[in-house]
């Protein structure tokens, strides 16, 4: 069995490669999806990203606040992933997104540049910030 290490290793490390794409993926599509699902004209702040209540599944924490001065209100979206990242439902605080929304969101939003623009876990690079 020792003999057998050498050999299984890149194979081993291969798949761990391959599965923390997937998560990467996965929590991406789920940030991905926060604005698309926070109130208009509001803030968006990542919170927390990680597990959610089933192997299959990505929790996204996140506050969002309207006016200056307003409080920052705590809200969540789970995403509900099939194999790879193949979305297959959505969760927030106010209940199941399915349907028609969940459908529009991933066929004509999730994959588009205004959502990979409006992602708010995505580095922006240094000449798309503000100057100070």
């Amino acid at each position: 069995m020792p003999a057998l290490l050498p050999a299984l290793l890149p194979t081993l490390l291969g798949l761990a490669a391959c599965e923390s794409s997937v998560d990467r993926q996965r929590a991406l599509i789920c940030r991905r999806a926060v604005p698309a699902l926070a109130p208009p004209d509001t803030a968006v702040r990542l919170l927390r990203i990680g597990a959610g209540a089933t192997p299959d599944d990505v929790r996204v924490d996140y506050a969002v606040a309207g006016r200056p001065g307003q409080a920052a209100r705590q809200r969540w979206v789970t995403c509900r992933f099939g194999p790879g990242a193949e979305l297959l439902g959505l969760a927030t605080e106010g209940g199941p997104v399915n349907g028609a929304r969940l459908f529009l969101l991933r066929q004509y939003y999730l994959d588009t540049p205004e959502a990979a623009a409006a992602d708010p876990g995505a580095e922006k690079a240094p000449a798309d910030r503000a100057a100070p």
